[in-house]
């Protein structure tokens, strides 16, 4: 039976040794609650690292840790401190981290580290392969274990890979600078269904797959020889009932049953009815913006000072990686702005903040959600930001004012909230005053809005969203599988072709028999392949065609003197038997001088793109340009040209990197037609990559073998991976005896 393998960098544990003996206590919050109904529901088990390294694990333990895991479903794998110090706190949270939120300054490029990096995530796939299974579904988690996707692929192909990265993926420019960018983007390749918190994080992982593999990228799709891999964006929730709830619960309290906190939330309260709360509630990071907000905060009171007295912030700042430097810096800058302002604006009866550096248990934060009028949550960068969701879950009449950064990645699904620039002091000092005056009915009608949606789509629909995904990925691979030309299929068309009385091949050329250049003029025959087609066209009742899109000049040069039929521009020529080249369709040409200054000025402001002139068409290529911007410019081309010929018995051609006009009239699945017309033929194969064949592939009869090279949608019977595949081919037809 199929199980679901979790890996994350820590298992959702928490393992305590106590004379002598081991207990293991579930975890709360963040992923370990996200994946609970994954994690629980059927045969599943997780995979992480304990919290504990060999050297703090006592061999007589392990066995008992062992144990203690397999309980809650749950895998070890073993870290000494060196691994944890080089893979997590070095390269993970000193190179990646930094990098991924945009602070460059923090970035550290260690060799050392990443060699570290690699072994564990080494590490992490030896785990999963032991107990993985090519009928299991595979779910990685976030930055630390990259790598782990492509590992596990190169040893069991067949199973399904999902990954998830739980934290922002930064634009092109930023992760370029990655000396290791090529090993990473190829690691999480690895995955069949790659998610993101948002479809600017899915946005900026495509462009890079773009930029620096070279990848071809459909919407959100990426197509590699033997797979598609899907990218998509899955904004993770909160378990809403939880909170919900648990701020029910606390509004039917006694006042024995208050918690200290409540007690002194609730006297400051009473002395102040008026006043009101401020909650900032973040791990102690600099991607939080927390120093910044102490800052904003004493500008606004600059500004407004009629609220001096009538306003607290209340921060909870959570102890994190207490250990590297960066943080013990900001510590001490969040220590020293928290006093300097108290000492300076403080009286008698108010100080105006409350800062905490400590966690604090389920109940308080229940209690800081439930009390505080306004959440500022105002993080410099952001993968999500949960606290967000979770302050608006607790507000069981809907009151309460959120003020969100722009920059958390659940500013996207949160309009409703007030959202700011964490970097504009006025635009903050403004808001808090809009917060502070919002009425209360306004207040309800936002926040009526984000619980539906936050109770709609919580933590639990997240996961399972991302899991269906994930399985429906491979429906499709399964699906795609089914039209491959696989061997049993090809030595089925070998049977037809070995017993036809007459033969019709029709050959696509670029992308289909060679390979894609940079330069077109540069991708020439080479020698195998004349070979393969000299066979092929020798044989007798054999009628062999290349057609192609190409200009009459360049296949003359490299085909002329074989002696093969050709169709080229598209249907527009043939030459058979050797012959010079005739007209197919009668087409005029006055329509160029009109169309060709459109594309010079596109070849201007595009830079690595040109015009190929042929006889009868018009093709402006982009194979050289920049990725995105190539794209983006064919896409304006297209729109240009499509109203321009929209009195013209014109059409546009939309090929590989390239974009094709010519006359409407003239098509490879008219003229394929044409030649098929000409003699009786009981096998038909027609092979080709892009739009330009599709044409063929709808118009020739339906028992023709037609195959498409890639994975693109079309209407061809079958499909191969890539050029290799279609001299495999040829190379079964040419040994035919």
């Amino acid at each position: 039976m199929a199980k679901t393998i979790i890996i994350s960098n820590r298992l959702p544990v928490q393992l305590q040794i106590s004379n002598g003996s081991i207990t293991a206590i579930p975890s709360v919050g963040g992923l370990a609650t996200g994946m609970k109904s994954v994690h629980s529901g059927g045969d599943s088990l997780w995979i992480g690292w304990s919290g504990l390294t060999n050297e703090e694990t006592p061999e007589a333990l392990e066995s008992q840790i062992d144990d203690a895991l397999a309980e809650h479903g749950s895998s070890k794998v073993k870290l000494t401190q060196k691994e944890v110090d080089g893979f997590y706190y070095g390269f993970s949270n000193r190179t990646v981290w930094p990098l991924f939120h945009y602070f460059m300054e923090y970035t550290e490029f260690q060799w050392e580290s990443w060699e570290i990096y690699k072994q564990v995530n080494q590490k992490f796939a030896d785990a999963i392969l032991e107990k993985a299974e090519d009928d299991d579904v595979i779910w990685v988690h976030d930055y630390q274990l990259m790598l782990v996707p492509q590992m596990v692929r190169e040893k069991r192909p067949n199973v399904s890979i999902g990954f998830f990265l739980h934290i922002p993926f930064p634009s092109f420019e930023i992760f370029r600078t990655l000396p290791w960018r090529m090993e990473v983007l190829e690691g999480l390749l690895g995955s069949d269904l790659i998610g993101f918190h948002t479809y600017d994080y899915e946005r900026h992982f495509l462009s890079s797959v773009r930029r620096l593999l070279g990848l071809e990228v459909s919407f959100n799709d990426i197509y590699l020889d033997d797979r598609v891999i899907k990218v998509d964006s899955f904004p993770m929730g909160i378990d809403y009932k939880k909170f919900n709830e648990a701020a029910k619960e606390h509004a039917q309290r006694d006042e024995s049953q208050k918690s200290e906190l409540q007690k002194r939330l609730d006297t400051h309260k009473e002395s102040t009815p008026d006043a009101k709360f401020f909650l900032s509630i973040d791990r102690l990071d600099y991607t939080k913006g927390i120093a910044k907000r102490l800052n904003a905060f004493e500008y606004f009171l600059n500004k407004y000072p009629q609220y001096k007295e009538k306003v607290r912030l209340i921060i909870l700042a959570v102890p994190s990686r207490s250990n590297v430097p960066q943080y013990q810096l900001l510590k001490k800058e969040i220590d020293e702005l928290v006093g300097r302002i108290n000492g300076e604006l403080s009286s008698v009866s108010w100080t105006p903040i409350w800062y905490f550096y400590r966690s604090m248990p389920f109940d308080n934060l229940i209690d800081l959600y439930t009390t505080c009028d306004i959440a500022w949550l105002t993080p410099i960068r952001d993968g999500m930001n949960l606290v967000a969701k979770e302050y608006i879950a607790t507000r069981t009449d809907k009151t309460g004012v959120l003020i969100l950064s722009e920059m958390a990645g659940s500013a996207n699904e949160m309009n409703e909230s007030l959202l700011i620039n964490p970097n504009n002091f006025e635009e903050i000092a403004d808001t808090l005053d809009k917060a502070i005056n919002m009425p209360k009915e306004e207040q309800q009608q936002r926040n009526s809005i984000l619980q539906k949606r936050l109770e709609r789509y919580n933590v639990e629909k997240w996961a399972n969203d991302f899991m269906t995904s994930l399985l429906n990925q491979k429906e499709k691979d399964l699906t795609y599988i089914s039209r491959r030309l696989s061997v049993d299929l090809m030595n089925t068309v070998m049977k037809k072709y070995k017993s036809a009385k007459r033969r019709l091949v029709f050959l696509d050329y670029d992308g289909t028999l060679a390979g894609f250049n940079k330069d077109p003029q540069k991708a020439s025959p080479d020698e195998d392949l004349f070979r393969l087609l000299d066979e092929i066209s020798a044989q007798e009742n054999t009628d062999m065609y290349l057609i192609s899109g190409r200009d009459k000049e360049t296949f003359t040069k490299w085909f002329m003197h074989k002696g093969y039929n050709m169709i080229v521009e598209h249907g527009v020529w043939i030459s058979q038997n050797g012959e010079d080249f005739r007209m197919l369709e009668k087409v005029k040409k006055d329509w160029m001088e009109k169309i060709h200054p459109v594309l010079d000025s596109f070849v201007d402001r595009t830079p690595g793109s040109f015009i190929e002139e042929k006889n009868y068409s018009l093709a402006w290529h982009y194979r050289n340009t920049d990725p995105d911007f190539g794209q983006k410019r064919a896409v304006e081309l297209n729109t240009v040209l499509t109203s321009l010929i929209a009195n013209d018995d014109l059409s546009v051609l939309n090929g590989n990197k390239v974009m094709e006009i010519k006359s409407s009239n003239v098509n490879k699945g008219r003229a394929s037609m044409r030649v098929f017309a000409e003699n009786e033929y009981d096998f038909v194969f027609a092979i080709g990559d892009d739009w330009t064949d599709e044409f063929m592939f709808q118009e020739l009869p339906d028992d023709s073998i037609t195959v498409k090279v890639g994975r693109q949608k079309t209407h061809a019977k079958y499909f191969v991976d890539s050029t290799k595949n279609v001299r495999d081919i040829l190379g079964r037809f040419a040994d035919m005896h």
